[in-house]
């Protein structure tokens, strides 16, 4: 029935499947959302030796996360008397928009995937390029000096390492020889491409926590400077979507790591009796608590070095990947 109505014309069944499946999913991310931000709490507590969240829910904090976000939706929703108001209220959501649009087209299993999209790579790296705008709009709206300067790092940031990202999965792309994302999965069945690319994972993966603005390349909120940068003006559901912004592109850039690098759901040769979506799973829950390990293990960069970090060391390298890439295909 449901490949049905997946194959099916365009219709109001069609309509209602895929706008109740969206609905569902996108709960599916904002229960990630909530229990990746206590993970993330837990897992900072034992690093640093204390407990982390323990009141709400019992030991182990189950209810913190909830209970933070029903304060923010009952908190004030203040915006400041001399902000740009109209470009102040949508820079949120031109933030959080693209971060759910991206989901669409990552393969979680060979059967599981919203969008099957030819060029569904380039449509990730496009359209997640956008939350860059929404940035730069809650930097400028704000009308304060800390949140341009930050909208202003952030924008420089993003759009810097960018370009070493998308210069990182070319090597990919050549191997598989397509930009959809289910081949690039098919292509990697026996030898993951973390193997066939390491220089171009460390890339891809160091400017990935540069994009997510996680430390340690936090510097467009850095509290210490720009006491929390672009979104300094910002409280309530209004801040609490930059928030869901970011951990929803957390939960996608891991995802997308896993299908890039690790061979999504493709077991190891000996384990192949376990189904795929447990492999999809276990290599995302491994990408996101190294993301969480390198949040609380290194220190924020200077802005210098981040800008220099992307352009004279991480840039080259990529360039030098593709060259090293291409010709060994050209000699095979």
């Amino acid at each position: 029935m449901v490949q049905d109505l997946l194959t099916s014309a365009p219709s109001l069944g069609t309509f209602a499947f895929f706008f109740i499946t969206a609905v569902a999913f996108m709960f599916v991310i904002l229960g990630f959302v909530t229990f990746a931000i206590l993970a993330e709490r837990k897992v900072m507590g034992y690093m640093q030796l204390r407990h982390g969240p323990n009141q709400l829910g019992g030991h182990f904090g189950l209810l913190q996360t909830v209970a933070d976000v029903l304060k923010l939706l009952i908190k004030e929703d203040t915006v400041p008397a001399m902000a740009d108001k109209p470009l102040f209220k949508l820079a949120p959501m031109i933030a959080f928009a693209p971060a759910m649009m991206v989901v669409a087209v990552v393969p979680f299993t060979d059967k599981l995937q919203f969008a099957d999209l030819g060029i569904g790579l380039l449509y990730y790296i496009a359209v997640s390029s956008l939350s860059t705008v929404g940035v730069l709009a809650a930097g400028w709206a704000s009308n304060n000096k800390y949140s341009l300067l930050g909208g202003m790092r952030a924008g420089a940031q993003m759009i810097s390492y960018e370009v070493p990202l998308v210069m990182s999965v070319i090597g990919v792309v050549l191997l598989s020889g397509s930009l959809n994302l289910n081949d690039i999965v098919a292509g990697q069945e026996g030898l993951w491409n973390i193997i066939k690319q390491p220089v171009a994972f460390v890339i891809f993966f160091i400017a990935a926590v540069a994009e997510l603005n996680r430390v340690p390349f936090d510097l467009s909120e850095a509290e210490s400077e720009l006491v929390a940068g672009f979104h300094v003006e910002y409280s309530g559901f209004r801040w609490a979507f930059f928030m869901l912004s970011e951990y929803v592109y957390m939960f996608a850039m891991a995802a997308l790591t896993v299908v890039l690098f690790l061979g999504g759901w493709h077991a190891l040769p000996f384990l192949d009796v376990i189904p795929g979506a447990i492999w999809f799973a276990l290599k995302w829950f491994a990408v996101t608590f190294f993301l969480i390990w390198v949040r609380v293990t290194l220190p924020r960069l200077r802005a210098d070095h981040l800008m220099e970090f992307g352009w004279k060391v991480l840039l080259p390298l990529a360039l030098v990947n593709i060259f090293v890439t291409a010709l060994l295909l050209k000699i095979m």
